[in-house]
Protein backbone atom coordinates (compact mmCIF):
# COMPACT_ATOMS: atom_id res chain seq x y z
CA UNK A 1 0.00 0.00 0.00
CA UNK A 2 1.25 3.58 -0.90
CA UNK A 3 2.08 5.91 2.25
CA UNK A 4 1.07 8.80 2.73
CA UNK A 5 4.35 10.57 1.45
CA UNK A 6 3.54 8.83 -1.63
CA UNK A 7 0.33 7.85 -2.79
CA UNK A 8 -0.29 6.42 -5.69
CA UNK A 9 -2.24 8.96 -7.86
CA UNK A 10 -5.60 8.69 -9.41
CA UNK A 11 -5.38 9.09 -13.21
CA UNK A 12 -6.05 12.92 -14.42
CA UNK A 13 -9.50 14.08 -13.99
CA UNK A 14 -11.52 15.16 -16.83
CA UNK A 15 -12.62 18.96 -17.12
CA UNK A 16 -15.92 18.09 -16.90
CA UNK A 17 -15.81 15.68 -13.77
CA UNK A 18 -13.74 18.34 -12.16
CA UNK A 19 -16.38 21.04 -12.59
CA UNK A 20 -19.10 18.85 -11.55
CA UNK A 21 -17.78 17.82 -8.30
CA UNK A 22 -16.86 21.57 -7.12
CA UNK A 23 -20.21 22.72 -8.60
CA UNK A 24 -21.46 20.05 -5.98
CA UNK A 25 -19.37 21.63 -3.34
CA UNK A 26 -20.50 25.12 -4.71
CA UNK A 27 -24.37 24.21 -3.85
CA UNK A 28 -23.57 22.97 -0.62
CA UNK A 29 -20.39 24.70 0.95
CA UNK A 30 -22.19 26.93 3.60
CA UNK A 31 -19.84 28.43 6.21
CA UNK A 32 -17.28 30.50 4.92
CA UNK A 33 -13.59 30.05 4.10
CA UNK A 34 -12.72 27.45 7.33
CA UNK A 35 -15.59 25.69 6.60
CA UNK A 36 -14.65 25.30 2.56
CA UNK A 37 -11.40 23.98 3.65
CA UNK A 38 -12.36 21.40 6.08
CA UNK A 39 -14.95 20.36 2.84
CA UNK A 40 -12.44 20.22 0.43
CA UNK A 41 -9.92 17.95 2.43
CA UNK A 42 -13.26 15.25 2.87
CA UNK A 43 -14.15 14.93 -0.82
CA UNK A 44 -10.21 15.59 -2.15
CA UNK A 45 -8.09 14.14 0.39
CA UNK A 46 -10.09 11.42 1.83
CA UNK A 47 -13.14 10.69 -0.27
CA UNK A 48 -11.50 10.61 -3.94
CA UNK A 49 -7.70 10.57 -2.67
CA UNK A 50 -6.57 13.19 -5.64
CA UNK A 51 -3.54 13.89 -3.31
CA UNK A 52 -2.30 13.06 0.44
CA UNK A 53 -3.37 14.96 3.35
CA UNK A 54 0.46 16.52 3.47
CA UNK A 55 0.31 17.95 0.13
CA UNK A 56 -3.28 19.38 0.81
CA UNK A 57 -1.58 20.77 4.15
CA UNK A 58 1.08 22.72 1.99
CA UNK A 59 -1.43 23.65 -0.58
CA UNK A 60 -3.46 25.63 2.17
CA UNK A 61 -0.14 26.94 3.46
CA UNK A 62 0.64 28.78 -0.44
CA UNK A 63 -2.74 29.94 -0.59
CA UNK A 64 -2.59 31.42 3.17
CA UNK A 65 0.46 33.08 1.90
CA UNK A 66 -0.94 34.55 -1.23
CA UNK A 67 -3.59 37.50 -1.06
CA UNK A 68 -6.63 36.46 -2.05
CA UNK A 69 -9.67 34.25 -1.25
CA UNK A 70 -7.65 31.31 0.40
CA UNK A 71 -10.89 28.47 -0.21
CA UNK A 72 -11.11 29.45 -3.72
CA UNK A 73 -7.81 29.72 -4.40
CA UNK A 74 -7.10 25.96 -2.97
CA UNK A 75 -9.78 25.20 -5.18
CA UNK A 76 -8.02 26.65 -8.05
CA UNK A 77 -4.83 24.61 -6.74
CA UNK A 78 -6.71 21.32 -6.84
CA UNK A 79 -8.22 21.67 -10.23
CA UNK A 80 -4.96 22.84 -11.18
CA UNK A 81 -2.74 19.53 -10.27
CA UNK A 82 -5.57 16.98 -11.20
CA UNK A 83 -6.67 18.74 -15.01
CA UNK A 84 -4.19 21.51 -15.56
CA UNK A 85 -4.94 25.30 -16.32
CA UNK A 86 -8.70 24.08 -17.83
CA UNK A 87 -8.71 22.06 -14.90
CA UNK A 88 -8.29 25.27 -12.38
CA UNK A 89 -10.80 27.26 -14.50
CA UNK A 90 -13.29 24.00 -14.04
CA UNK A 91 -12.77 24.06 -10.78
CA UNK A 92 -13.31 27.80 -10.18
CA UNK A 93 -16.46 27.96 -12.51
CA UNK A 94 -18.15 24.96 -10.21
CA UNK A 95 -17.61 26.23 -7.60
CA UNK A 96 -18.19 30.23 -7.61
CA UNK A 97 -21.00 30.11 -10.44
CA UNK A 98 -23.90 28.86 -7.99
CA UNK A 99 -23.27 31.76 -5.42
CA UNK A 100 -22.12 34.24 -8.10
CA UNK A 101 -25.79 34.03 -10.20
CA UNK A 102 -27.60 34.30 -6.65
CA UNK A 103 -25.56 37.43 -5.46
CA UNK A 104 -26.17 38.97 -9.14
CA UNK A 105 -30.33 38.44 -8.84
CA UNK A 106 -30.36 39.82 -5.40
CA UNK A 107 -28.46 43.22 -6.68
CA UNK A 108 -30.92 43.56 -9.26
CA UNK A 109 -34.06 42.39 -7.02
CA UNK A 110 -32.68 45.55 -4.52
CA UNK A 111 -32.08 47.98 -7.99
CA UNK A 112 -36.32 47.49 -8.66
CA UNK A 113 -37.26 47.37 -5.40
CA UNK A 114 -35.48 50.02 -3.41
CA UNK A 115 -37.16 50.02 -0.26
CA UNK A 116 -36.22 46.51 0.50
CA UNK A 117 -32.63 48.47 0.89
CA UNK A 118 -34.32 49.95 4.08
CA UNK A 119 -36.46 47.35 6.18
CA UNK A 120 -36.25 45.59 9.06
CA UNK A 121 -34.65 42.23 7.68
CA UNK A 122 -31.26 44.59 6.65
CA UNK A 123 -30.84 45.34 9.98
CA UNK A 124 -31.01 41.42 11.11
CA UNK A 125 -28.80 40.65 8.06
CA UNK A 126 -26.07 43.42 9.73
CA UNK A 127 -26.55 41.80 13.35
CA UNK A 128 -26.03 38.39 11.78
CA UNK A 129 -23.24 39.50 10.12
CA UNK A 130 -21.43 40.23 13.30
CA UNK A 131 -21.92 36.86 14.76
CA UNK A 132 -20.84 35.20 11.58
CA UNK A 133 -17.39 37.25 11.50
CA UNK A 134 -17.06 36.82 15.26
CA UNK A 135 -17.36 32.65 15.04
CA UNK A 136 -14.44 32.90 11.57
CA UNK A 137 -12.57 35.30 14.15
CA UNK A 138 -12.28 32.90 16.95
CA UNK A 139 -11.86 29.85 14.75
CA UNK A 140 -8.79 31.34 12.99
CA UNK A 141 -7.25 32.76 15.97
CA UNK A 142 -7.38 29.28 17.90
CA UNK A 143 -5.89 27.79 14.80
CA UNK A 144 -3.63 30.45 13.38
CA UNK A 145 -2.87 32.31 16.98
CA UNK A 146 -2.11 29.21 19.66
CA UNK A 147 0.82 30.98 21.41
CA UNK A 148 1.47 33.95 23.07
CA UNK A 149 3.40 35.94 20.49
CA UNK A 150 1.45 35.10 17.55
CA UNK A 151 -1.87 35.98 19.99
CA UNK A 152 0.48 39.49 20.89
CA UNK A 153 1.30 40.02 16.74
CA UNK A 154 -2.38 39.37 15.73
CA UNK A 155 -3.67 42.18 18.48
CA UNK A 156 -0.52 44.53 17.16
CA UNK A 157 -1.82 43.83 13.68
CA UNK A 158 -5.54 44.94 14.56
CA UNK A 159 -4.25 48.32 15.88
CA UNK A 160 -1.72 49.32 13.14
CA UNK A 161 -4.63 48.24 10.87
CA UNK A 162 -7.38 50.43 12.24
CA UNK A 163 -4.84 53.15 12.67
CA UNK A 164 -4.18 52.80 8.67
CA UNK A 165 -7.05 51.61 7.09
CA UNK A 166 -6.92 50.71 3.07
CA UNK A 167 -4.47 48.97 1.54
CA UNK A 168 -1.60 50.56 2.69
CA UNK A 169 -2.74 49.52 6.13
CA UNK A 170 -3.01 46.33 5.12
CA UNK A 171 0.39 45.60 3.30
CA UNK A 172 2.32 47.58 6.44
CA UNK A 173 0.28 44.47 8.50
CA UNK A 174 1.47 41.78 6.30
CA UNK A 175 5.44 42.86 6.12
CA UNK A 176 5.02 43.76 10.03
CA UNK A 177 4.18 39.76 10.27
CA UNK A 178 6.41 38.29 8.03
CA UNK A 179 9.42 40.52 9.43
CA UNK A 180 8.48 39.42 13.02
CA UNK A 181 7.62 35.44 12.14
CA UNK A 182 11.07 35.61 10.67
CA UNK A 183 12.92 36.54 13.25
CA UNK A 184 10.75 35.60 16.59
CA UNK A 185 8.76 32.75 15.29
CA UNK A 186 10.12 28.98 15.28
CA UNK A 187 8.55 26.77 12.96
CA UNK A 188 7.74 22.66 14.23
CA UNK A 189 10.16 20.08 12.84
CA UNK A 190 8.57 18.46 10.19
CA UNK A 191 8.38 15.35 8.11
CA UNK A 192 9.94 15.85 4.42
CA UNK A 193 7.61 16.82 1.76
CA UNK A 194 6.41 15.12 -1.10
CA UNK A 195 6.65 16.98 -3.97
CA UNK A 196 3.53 18.72 -5.13
CA UNK A 197 2.27 17.05 -8.56
CA UNK A 198 1.48 20.06 -11.22
CA UNK A 199 1.53 19.85 -14.84
CA UNK A 200 3.05 23.03 -15.48
CA UNK A 201 6.12 24.27 -16.71
CA UNK A 202 8.21 26.37 -14.66
CA UNK A 203 8.65 29.02 -17.57
CA UNK A 204 4.95 28.79 -17.80
CA UNK A 205 4.61 29.88 -13.96
CA UNK A 206 6.70 33.05 -14.67
CA UNK A 207 5.29 33.98 -17.61
CA UNK A 208 1.39 34.20 -15.37
CA UNK A 209 3.06 36.08 -12.55
CA UNK A 210 4.48 38.20 -14.90
CA UNK A 211 0.72 38.88 -16.66
CA UNK A 212 -0.42 38.87 -12.61
CA UNK A 213 2.61 42.23 -12.37
CA UNK A 214 1.84 44.03 -15.46
CA UNK A 215 -2.31 43.91 -14.52
CA UNK A 216 -1.49 45.46 -11.46
CA UNK A 217 0.50 48.34 -12.63
CA UNK A 218 -1.62 48.76 -15.71
CA UNK A 219 -4.79 48.74 -15.25
CA UNK A 220 -4.93 51.59 -12.98
CA UNK A 221 -2.76 53.85 -15.81
CA UNK A 222 -5.10 52.26 -18.79
CA UNK A 223 -8.87 52.96 -17.22
CA UNK A 224 -7.56 56.38 -16.05
CA UNK A 225 -6.41 57.16 -19.62
CA UNK A 226 -9.55 55.42 -21.39
CA UNK A 227 -12.51 56.46 -19.12
CA UNK A 228 -14.00 53.27 -19.78
CA UNK A 229 -16.41 52.80 -16.81
CA UNK A 230 -16.54 48.81 -17.39
CA UNK A 231 -12.33 48.98 -17.54
CA UNK A 232 -12.53 51.38 -14.18
CA UNK A 233 -14.84 48.74 -12.44
CA UNK A 234 -12.41 45.40 -13.91
CA UNK A 235 -9.90 48.15 -12.88
CA UNK A 236 -10.95 48.59 -8.78
CA UNK A 237 -12.02 44.84 -8.18
CA UNK A 238 -8.62 43.46 -9.79
CA UNK A 239 -6.70 45.56 -7.32
CA UNK A 240 -9.14 44.49 -4.57
CA UNK A 241 -8.27 41.46 -5.42
CA UNK A 242 -4.62 41.63 -5.51
CA UNK A 243 -4.30 43.09 -2.45
CA UNK A 244 -6.03 42.00 0.20
CA UNK A 245 -4.55 39.45 2.71
CA UNK A 246 -6.54 37.15 4.58
CA UNK A 247 -9.91 37.26 2.09
CA UNK A 248 -13.20 36.84 3.09
CA UNK A 249 -14.02 39.25 5.53
CA UNK A 250 -10.91 41.17 5.52
CA UNK A 251 -11.38 42.74 2.14
CA UNK A 252 -14.63 44.34 3.19
CA UNK A 253 -12.72 47.47 4.33
CA UNK A 254 -11.21 47.72 0.64
CA UNK A 255 -14.70 46.76 -1.21
CA UNK A 256 -16.34 49.55 0.92
CA UNK A 257 -13.78 52.28 -0.42
CA UNK A 258 -13.96 51.09 -3.83
CA UNK A 259 -17.94 50.90 -3.96
CA UNK A 260 -19.80 53.37 -1.56
CA UNK A 261 -17.48 56.19 -2.49
CA UNK A 262 -19.12 55.72 -6.04
CA UNK A 263 -22.05 56.44 -5.38
CA UNK A 264 -23.57 52.80 -3.85
CA UNK A 265 -25.23 53.46 -0.77
CA UNK A 266 -24.36 52.58 2.79
CA UNK A 267 -27.01 49.71 3.18
CA UNK A 268 -27.25 48.34 -0.27
CA UNK A 269 -23.59 47.61 0.72
CA UNK A 270 -24.12 45.94 3.92
CA UNK A 271 -27.49 44.51 2.49
CA UNK A 272 -25.20 42.21 0.12
CA UNK A 273 -22.45 41.28 2.26
CA UNK A 274 -25.56 40.07 5.03
CA UNK A 275 -27.39 37.89 1.88
CA UNK A 276 -23.67 36.46 1.25
CA UNK A 277 -23.54 34.99 4.56
CA UNK A 278 -26.66 32.84 3.32
CA UNK A 279 -25.25 31.70 -0.31
CA UNK A 280 -22.83 28.92 -0.24
CA UNK A 281 -19.28 28.92 -2.22
CA UNK A 282 -17.05 31.77 -1.56
CA UNK A 283 -17.25 34.78 -0.09
CA UNK A 284 -16.07 36.88 -2.65
CA UNK A 285 -19.13 36.55 -4.89
CA UNK A 286 -20.55 39.18 -2.91
CA UNK A 287 -18.50 41.13 -5.83
CA UNK A 288 -21.24 40.06 -8.25
CA UNK A 289 -23.58 41.66 -5.96
CA UNK A 290 -21.26 44.91 -6.09
CA UNK A 291 -20.44 44.82 -9.62
CA UNK A 292 -24.48 44.54 -10.57
CA UNK A 293 -25.47 47.56 -8.44
CA UNK A 294 -22.67 49.82 -8.75
CA UNK A 295 -23.12 53.46 -10.09
CA UNK A 296 -19.65 53.06 -11.12
CA UNK A 297 -19.81 50.35 -14.18
CA UNK A 298 -22.50 49.33 -16.96
CA UNK A 299 -24.24 47.49 -13.97
CA UNK A 300 -26.88 44.45 -14.38
CA UNK A 301 -25.43 41.16 -15.39
CA UNK A 302 -22.30 42.39 -17.22
CA UNK A 303 -21.26 44.32 -14.50
CA UNK A 304 -21.30 41.35 -12.09
CA UNK A 305 -19.40 39.42 -14.52
CA UNK A 306 -16.57 42.37 -14.91
CA UNK A 307 -16.52 42.31 -11.01
CA UNK A 308 -16.50 38.72 -10.09
CA UNK A 309 -13.55 38.55 -13.31
CA UNK A 310 -11.39 41.22 -11.49
CA UNK A 311 -11.32 39.89 -8.24
CA UNK A 312 -10.42 36.65 -8.69
CA UNK A 313 -8.00 36.70 -11.89
CA UNK A 314 -5.12 37.73 -9.63
CA UNK A 315 -6.33 34.35 -7.45
CA UNK A 316 -5.93 32.45 -10.64
CA UNK A 317 -2.55 33.91 -12.29
CA UNK A 318 -0.93 33.71 -8.52
CA UNK A 319 -2.10 29.97 -7.81
CA UNK A 320 -1.25 28.55 -11.11
CA UNK A 321 2.09 30.98 -11.27
CA UNK A 322 3.43 29.99 -7.69
CA UNK A 323 2.39 26.20 -6.95
CA UNK A 324 5.01 25.12 -9.41
CA UNK A 325 7.62 27.44 -7.32
CA UNK A 326 6.53 26.28 -3.90
CA UNK A 327 7.90 22.33 -4.08
CA UNK A 328 11.34 24.69 -3.51
CA UNK A 329 10.44 27.18 -1.28
CA UNK A 330 8.31 25.23 1.12
CA UNK A 331 10.95 23.69 2.70
CA UNK A 332 13.14 26.61 4.09
CA UNK A 333 12.66 27.54 7.71
CA UNK A 334 12.84 31.02 7.06
CA UNK A 335 9.74 31.02 4.67
CA UNK A 336 7.80 28.95 7.30
CA UNK A 337 8.25 31.28 10.23
CA UNK A 338 7.47 34.40 7.74
CA UNK A 339 4.56 32.12 6.91
CA UNK A 340 3.29 31.79 10.46
CA UNK A 341 3.76 35.61 11.38
CA UNK A 342 1.77 36.43 8.14
CA UNK A 343 -0.80 34.31 9.55
CA UNK A 344 -0.77 35.75 12.59
CA UNK A 345 -1.36 39.01 11.11
CA UNK A 346 -4.35 38.14 9.01
CA UNK A 347 -6.31 37.28 12.27
CA UNK A 348 -5.32 40.52 13.39
CA UNK A 349 -6.83 42.42 9.74
CA UNK A 350 -9.29 40.02 10.49
CA UNK A 351 -10.18 42.04 14.08
CA UNK A 352 -10.07 45.01 12.54
CA UNK A 353 -12.83 44.33 9.73
CA UNK A 354 -14.91 43.24 12.35
CA UNK A 355 -14.67 46.19 14.44
CA UNK A 356 -15.39 48.58 10.91
CA UNK A 357 -17.69 48.02 9.55
CA UNK A 358 -19.25 44.80 10.60
CA UNK A 359 -19.46 45.90 14.53
CA UNK A 360 -20.07 50.10 13.96
CA UNK A 361 -22.49 49.40 11.03
CA UNK A 362 -25.21 46.97 13.19
CA UNK A 363 -24.39 47.22 17.20
CA UNK A 364 -26.01 49.95 18.24
CA UNK A 365 -28.47 49.79 20.82
CA UNK A 366 -28.75 46.67 23.89
CA UNK A 367 -31.10 44.71 21.93
CA UNK A 368 -29.02 44.55 18.55
CA UNK A 369 -26.04 43.02 20.56
CA UNK A 370 -28.20 40.30 22.39
CA UNK A 371 -29.47 39.02 18.78
CA UNK A 372 -26.20 38.88 17.90
CA UNK A 373 -25.19 37.00 20.73
CA UNK A 374 -28.00 34.81 19.90
CA UNK A 375 -27.09 34.37 16.41
CA UNK A 376 -23.47 33.70 17.65
CA UNK A 377 -25.02 30.97 19.95
CA UNK A 378 -26.51 29.01 17.26
CA UNK A 379 -23.46 28.90 15.14
CA UNK A 380 -20.84 28.23 17.28
CA UNK A 381 -22.63 25.71 19.87
CA UNK A 382 -26.12 24.50 18.30
CA UNK A 383 -24.10 24.36 14.97
CA UNK A 384 -26.84 25.67 12.82
CA UNK A 385 -26.32 26.10 9.48
CA UNK A 386 -25.42 29.78 8.43
CA UNK A 387 -27.94 30.37 6.05
CA UNK A 388 -30.65 29.23 8.30
CA UNK A 389 -29.55 32.00 10.95
CA UNK A 390 -29.02 34.39 8.12
CA UNK A 391 -32.83 34.17 7.05
CA UNK A 392 -34.00 33.86 11.11
CA UNK A 393 -31.94 36.97 11.89
CA UNK A 394 -33.36 38.55 9.22
CA UNK A 395 -37.24 37.53 9.84
CA UNK A 396 -37.23 38.16 13.64
CA UNK A 397 -36.13 41.90 12.69
CA UNK A 398 -39.05 42.33 10.18
CA UNK A 399 -41.21 41.43 12.08
CA UNK A 400 -40.34 43.41 15.07
CA UNK A 401 -40.32 46.46 13.15
CA UNK A 402 -36.12 47.07 13.89
CA UNK A 403 -34.57 49.43 12.13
Amino acid sequence: MPDDQHPRMPPPEATAAIFLAFLRLGLTAFGGPIAHLEYFRREFVERRGWLSAQAYGDLVALCQFLPGPASSQVGIGLGLMRGGLHGALAAWLGFTLPSALAMTAFALLLTHVGALAHGGWLHGLKLVAVAVVAQALWGMGRSLCPDRERASLAVAAAVLAALMPGVSGQLAVILLGAVVGRWLLRPPVEAVHAPLHVPLRHRSAVVLLAAFGALLVGLPLLAAALHQPALALFSSFYQSGALVFGGGHVVLPLLRAQVVPAGMDNSTFLAGYGAAQAVPGPLFTFAAFLGAASAQGPGGWLGAGVALLGIFLPSFLLVAGALPLWNGLRHHPAMRSALMGINAAVVGLLLAAFYDPVWTAAIHSPRDFALALAALLLLQVWKVAPWAVVVGGAAVTAMLGWG
